[in-house]
């Protein structure tokens, strides 16, 4: 302590710390269950190597550690691009953020952070308090923001500076000035020249650091700088200054730190005490921090084997904070605690459905919700008397707090009656028919909504997207969540089905009460409602202890396969985004599907004619019997085959082939099957999905029914509307905004060739792409030798052909049939473009073999897409191989649009635009917005969408994303 001063303080920045020391060191996990622990391991060691080293005289006599609060300050009210580029923070760092609050704990030592500040304007407001009393101040930090607060005047004992903690070297005005060129009253002046390109501080374009200190060191400080800017003799310089004059003193705004913040608590409050043995020793062996529980113990006297680890304090790989990521969060509130995993686990009790309990009052069930907030989690599940969200009733919901403990709440089951098949009636069930023995439903709702709401219990689920819906129907809000299907997803794509009774019957070997047990199928099939509930009660409570069991199981292993990021980045945190676009719905115009459906019925019927004409007879042209025989034995057209049934095949192939060797029938039945699938599956289907409630068509979206990551419509497909031809234009025409609002469609600019350029590193692809050239054009004239300029469009066709059908593995007789040439010249094709792009032959063999080697394929984001079948033989080789090659690509595409999803709606929100996103086609996203509101909505989705990647991928050729908007969904693609 320097002489004269009342006291020392040190501030430590515990938010630098816990970065520094994440990237510092190699990544660590907890044995027992995989949890990350590798920055607590780091934080605990630099505290106790600090703490351990002091000298009697440089020990201070008050210390405290600040971290910042979450991921937004009054800055971004200032100017909201303030920090909008940063990325979240690793998943692997996010279960850590509550944990290095327990470990500052256990040390000892105050932890302090304040809403809406960052760490570093605490720092500052204790420093300038302190300073100003007479203490000494040291601030343990590396931040070049915080050098601004440094001061060291001869003969004041108040002094101001800073210590490296991992370089263990101070940090005074003369290294300031080593850093920045002035002295630290002037460092926010050259910050606020300079920018800041992490914090997204825009600063004077062009002007560094370097410039920046001599014009301050010339003009003595900004203000001056910028009022003389016009007698600077260089134009540039001079230009600069004058025309961001105001986004320079936005810039200083930003950069200064706040001396004045509100502070919890006063810094005399942080006198240091004596490090407490037991709770420190405690904490460090429940992290299974061995070498550092050893030498803590024997520094201090204490016996490390007789204090036993503290059970609070054993979290597991499921840490609540993990929930910040999908909510947005830089760090997990301190209030939210981790989630500690029961002491029995899912392989200690056998599954006994007979033994879970049936809540029937509010006291038993308070009684669960205790327990839910004990254990920081809980499984839930929800029964219905509908598949279809958007109908579905609630009957009851089931809760699992540790393996073996399950109840389940009956709330709507009634006796002699029963919802029909679509979920149809009243929420609650009438009370004539309602059965005993269950709570009111919104008594309990009340009760659940809360701990349903709160973000310190994460809610751990099975398709968890079905009871997120269902429940924000009676306006609970579930957060944050866990789901095991996404979990079984990102471990084991491709290798195994990812439903609750299949991962229960690999798992944990045990096959749950099949649903048909208790609702039976077909036409006597009745709803849950109708169920008994001394027989729903124990399948109810069933799926919440085995989905419970099988998180247990599942989620370290995410860590230790090296796909926590996968996770946490591209499926939990779009479960809660597609459930909302799910509710939202999109608006389809009855009539025009109606006018729509009749006039394919006339065309079908007119096709109908001519088929018969052609072939000489009328016969039923939706049996593909009937066709075979009328082909290749009436007609006596070549290639007919028989299956195993006797059958001719006329699958879309085989009418194809015939149809490009000039046959008029097959081609016209083609013609007609395209129109009776559209009729069927949208214009009569896609009225019957229109909600009665609503007015508006709801699809749902599956995270986990492909392989790659691309997402799935089902209920209605709006994913397989033709893109190209009229007839599916014409659907299109029947999706439309309300009054007021307008259609937008954003749709990525060939994503795929994109990624293909990337990964398989052509220069000429990727240099075609950086100079928005036409890449088909470019393709063709590059492997066919003709000039972009006057080209024939059939050969740029054909190169399209090649450029999108490589992706797929096209094969000779595959481009053959799509441009009607014969194979020989498709396969000079197809090797002129091998031999012109050759990188992209040695990213297939390379794929190919990587799939062989390890048995799956990985996308740039670390998506892992197993493929079992690459080492078998015959044509399962040849299709394995193709998905392969292929999935890295496709994979890579449905990762940018996911992340681009999930960063749209805060974005949305961010700007208050009034816009909602509604579907997901492909690589395209459909949005319904206020008319006034349309371009400010492009330009931002748009801004979203083409920097998707970043940061975790730099691609070498740029995303592009074409707009339109319209009255419709025809006239916005």
């Amino acid at each position: 302590m320097g002489a004269g001063a009342k006291g020392h303080l040190y501030l430590i920045d515990g938010s630098g710390f816990i970065f520094r020391a994440f990237h510092a060191l190699p990544p660590l996990t907890r044995k027992t269950d995989g949890l990350p622990v590798g920055a607590v391991s780091g934080f605990c060691n630099i505290v106790w190597k600090m703490l351990d080293g002091m000298t009697e005289a440089d020990r201070p006599t008050h210390l405290a550690v600040i971290f910042d609060k979450g991921s937004k300050s009054f800055r971004n009210e200032i100017y909201d691009g303030y920090k909008a580029q940063r990325p979240p923070p690793p998943e692997d760092l996010v279960p850590q953020f509550p944990l290095i609050r327990d470990a500052t704990r256990a040390f000892g030592l105050p932890c302090v952070e304040v809403e809406n500040y960052e760490a570093d304007d605490l720092i500052a407001t204790y420093a300038a308090q302190a300073a100003g009393d007479g203490f000494e101040v040291t601030i343990v930090s590396s931040d070049k923001d915080l050098m601004q607060l440094v001061r060291e005047e001869e003969g004041d004992p108040a002094t101001i500076t800073m210590l490296d903690p991992m370089k263990e070297k101070p940090i005074g005005v003369a290294q300031v000035v080593e850093k920045f060129g002035v002295r630290p009253n002037r460092v926010v002046d050259v910050q606020a020249l300079a920018g800041d390109s992490v914090d997204n501080v825009p600063g004077a374009p062009g002007i560094g650091v370097k410039t920046a200190a001599q014009l301050i060191e010339t003009f003595g400080d900004l203000e001056t700088l910028l009022e003389k800017a016009e007698t600077i003799k260089q134009p540039k310089r001079r230009q600069t200054l004058i025309e961001h004059a105001e986004q320079i003193r936005l810039s200083k705004r930003l950069v200064t730190l706040d001396q004045a913040a509100p502070i919890p608590e006063p810094y005399q409050d942080f006198a240091l005490q004596p490090t407490p043995a037991p709770a420190l020793i405690a904490f460090l062996k429940a992290m299974e921090f061995r070498t550092l529980t050893r030498r803590v113990a024997d520094a201090l006297d204490a016996s490390a084997d007789a204090i036993e680890a503290d059970p609070k304090l054993a979290v597991g790989s499921s840490s609540l904070a993990a929930s910040a990521t999908a909510e947005g969060a830089t760090e997990a509130p301190q209030e939210q605690p981790a989630f500690a995993p029961p002491a029995v686990t899912a392989a200690d009790l056998p599954i006994d459905p007979s033994a879970y309990e049936v809540v029937r009052d509010a006291a038993a069930l308070q009684r669960w919700i205790d327990d839910a907030y004990e254990r920081g989690a809980v499984a839930i599940d929800t029964e219905t008397t509908s598949l279809d969200e958007m109908k579905a009733e609630l009957v009851g919901v089931s809760l699992a707090v540790r393996p073996g403990a399950a109840c389940y709440v009956p709330l709507g089951h009634t006796i002699g009656a029963s919802a029909d098949a679509n979920g149809q009636g009243d929420l609650l069930a009438s009370p004539q028919t309602r059965a005993e023995g269950q709570m009111p439903l919104q008594e309990a709702l009340t009760l659940l909504r809360p701990m349903l709401e709160d973000a310190s219990i994460l809610k751990i689920g099975q398709n968890l997207k079905y009871d997120v819906k269902v429940l924000a129907r009676y306006d609970v809000a579930v957060r944050p969540v866990d789901d095991t299907m996404l979990i079984s997803y990102a471990l084991a794509s491709g290798l195994r089905t990812h439903g609750m009774d299949s991962l229960s019957d690999k798992l944990l070997d045990h096959k749950p009460i099949p649903i048909k047990e208790l609702i039976g199928s077909g036409k006597s099939q009745i709803t849950f409602d109708a169920v008994p509930i001394d027989k729903a009660a124990p399948y109810a409570a069933e799926d919440a202890d085995v989905t419970l069991r099988l998180h247990q199981i599942m989620k370290p292993q995410l860590a230790r396969d090296g796909v926590t990021a996968v996770y946490e980045v591209l499926e939990r945190p779009l479960l809660p985004v597609l459930a909302t676009m799910e509710r939202a719905g999109v608006q389809v115009d009855r009539n025009r599907l109606s006018r729509l459906s009749g006039d394919f019925a006339q065309r079908m019927a007119a096709l109908e004619e001519e088929i018969h004409e052609l072939a000489g007879e009328s016969f039923n042209v939706g049996s593909p019997k009937q066709l075979g025989e009328i082909l290749f034995d009436r007609m006596s057209l070549e290639g007919g085959k028989k299956g195993k049934t006797g059958a001719y095949a006329t699958g879309a192939d085989v009418l194809e082939e015939l149809a490009a060797l000039g046959h008029d029938l097959p081609a016209r039945v083609l013609d007609w099957r395209q129109l009776s699938k559209l009729k069927s599956t949208y214009t009569d289907a896609l009225q019957d999905h229109i909600n009665p409630t609503t007015g508006r068509v709801h699809t749902s979206f599956s995270l986990a029914a492909t392989t790659t990551g691309r997402l799935a419509s089902t209920d209605p497909n709006l994913q397989n509307i033709p893109i190209r031809t009229e007839e599916g234009r014409k659907i299109r025409e029947a999706f439309v905004a309300p009054e007021g609002k307008t259609i937008l469609s954003l749709d990525y600019s060939q994503i795929e060739l994109r990624i293909l350029a990337h990964v398989a590193d052509i220069d000429a692809l990727k240099e075609a792409f950086r100079e928005g050239q036409d890449i088909h054009a470019m393709t063709a004239s590059a492997v066919f030798g003709v000039p972009v300029e006057g080209m024939d469009p059939m050969i740029r066709r054909s190169a399209k052909a090649i450029n999108f059908g490589v992706i797929y593995g096209i094969s000779a007789f595959g481009l053959a049939n799509q441009l009607r040439i014969p194979r020989g010249e498709a396969k000079e094709f197809i090797d002129a473009y091998f031999e012109r792009f050759p990188g992209i032959r040695t990213y297939m063999e390379r794929t190919v073999a990587d799939a062989k080697a390890s048995g799956y394929v990985q996308t740039l984001f670390g998506r892992r897409i197993h493929t079992p079948e690459i080492g078998a033989s015959g044509p399962r080789a040849g299709f394995a191989k193709r998905a392969a090659i292929n999935a890295p690509i496709q994979g890579a595409a449905a990762d940018i649009i996911r992340r681009a999803m999930i960063r749209i709606p805060p974005a949305l929100e961010a700007a208050k635009l009034p816009a909602t996103m509604l579907l997901q086609v492909h690589d395209e996203l459909l949005f319904e917005v206020e008319d006034s509101a349309v371009e400010e909505t492009i330009a931002l989705v748009r801004s979203v969408m083409e920097g998707a990647a970043l940061p975790a991928v730099h691609l070498a050729t740029p995303l592009v994303v074409e707009a339109g908007s319209g009255e419709s969904w025809a006239a916005a693609h």
